[in-house]
């Protein structure tokens, strides 16, 4: 079936997919950015969609069983420490519900492919989904289960699809590369800062995958305080060159937003610029490689008040309209929120630039962003020669 309609994955339980009140993951973030959609009229009832449920079975396709029983374990009234599966740390401290609210997180993940994969949408986006540091046996850096892993497998063993993952976390996707490191029909690439000074500390270039699945990955880890033109220089170049060479069948891509100059756990230097492009890049290569077959996640963004709104309401006017929001923010959705943030909203769709900071070294990490990613896409020339 033929369809140019884009759907919108949502349920009201994602809010219980929450630590504590002080945690820096907050998916009250996806309040702000559907109040901004509706006011803006860009967001409509017949375009929502609730995931299905599940079965828990559905876990086993990358979780293993003692780590699902895990998590049901920790999902107890009374909080649990289990380091040998990553609950009960600061940064995955075990919650009442955590298995119920996982789940539902990987639903609806699931139901994004499955809504494109079946013909249903042109594209999904399932901004409480992204969680891509979870991995089989074990929760890690705010992820319990990875639904992307988990999405992604139903559209290779259900739909025999080639999958191209794109990740612009400012953190590397380590849980989804390490769940498709030998699969040669799944290409993960992560565009993030480097882990010398940021977690997870892995995705070096030197990361290309194992047995049939090396050359099907992809890392380009960016210098602390990568600015704008040099992050869209290495990911428009880059990207293009191995979609081009992967020839996928659908893309799903995790579209964190921690990379803003303003977001307060990494060293990425950018604005709302790169937010705007990377989805319109994306756009572009699903029409011109997949039939416009795109599954859209969230993932990282810290910055709950004056960031993740406005990036995440423009990619969902990029999938559903292939153009950006401009000018001033709606008043009514400032009016409805200054109340409770405890920073100043902005009141333009771009960035302002009051709080950025110039910097120094500008030419210099541009530089190293160069030879970094030239050297990784050495790897496909030296493979076109061959």
């Amino acid at each position: 079936m033929s369809t140019d309609r884009t759907v919108f994955i949502y349920a009201d339980e994602y809010q219980q997919y929450s630590f504590h009140e002080d945690h820096p993951f907050n998916q009250r973030r996806l309040l702000l950015t559907i109040d901004l959609l509706e006011i803006k009229g860009a967001l409509s009832a017949d375009q929502m969609v609730s995931p299905s449920r599940i079965a828990g079975s559905t876990l086993n396709t990358i979780h293993s069983e003692d780590y699902i029983q895990a998590v049901k374990k920790a999902s107890s009234s009374e909080p649990v420490n289990m380091e040998k599966y990553g609950i009960g740390t600061n940064d995955t401290p075990s919650f009442p519900g955590m298995y119920d609210a996982a789940l539902l997180t990987v639903a609806g993940s699931v139901e994004a492919c499955q809504q494109v994969a079946d013909g249903k949408a042109v594209h999904a986006l399932n901004l409480g989904g992204g969680l891509h540091h979870g991995f089989p046996s074990r929760a890690s850096g705010f992820c319990i289960f990875n639904d992307i892993a988990v999405a992604i497998k139903g559209l290779r063993e259900t739909y025999g699809l080639k999958v191209l993952y794109i990740d612009t976390d400012a953190h590397h996707g380590d849980g989804v590369q390490h769940c498709f490191y030998d699969d040669p029909n799944v290409c993960t690439v992560s565009f993030h800062e480097t882990g010398r000074y940021l977690y997870p500390g892995t995705g070096k270039t030197s990361e290309r995958g194992i047995k049939q699945g090396f050359g099907s990955c992809y890392n380009f880890p960016l210098d602390a305080f990568t600015e704008d033109d040099s992050f869209l220089e290495v990911f428009r170049t880059s990207i293009e060159i191995i979609t081009e060479d992967f020839r996928p069948d659908i893309i799903v891509s995790q579209h964190g937003v921690d990379a803003h100059y303003l977001d307060p756990l990494t060293h990425l230097h950018c604005t709302v610029h790169i937010f705007e492009q990377i989805p319109k890049i994306i756009h572009s290569l699903a029409h011109r490689f997949t039939g416009g077959k795109w599954v859209a996640l969230g993932g990282g963004g810290y910055d709950i008040w004056r960031v993740v709104p406005r990036a995440w309401a423009q990619l969902w006017q990029i999938m559903n309209t292939d153009q950006i929001f401009q000018g001033i923010i709606p008043q009514q959705w400032l009016d409805n929120w200054q109340p409770s943030s405890p920073v100043r909203l902005p009141n333009s769709w771009h960035d302002s630039g009051e709080q950025y900071k110039a910097i120094p070294r500008r030419l210099e990490i541009s530089e190293q962003n160069q030879i970094m990613y030239q050297q990784v896409l050495k790897f496909i020339t030296n493979k076109k020669k061959g």
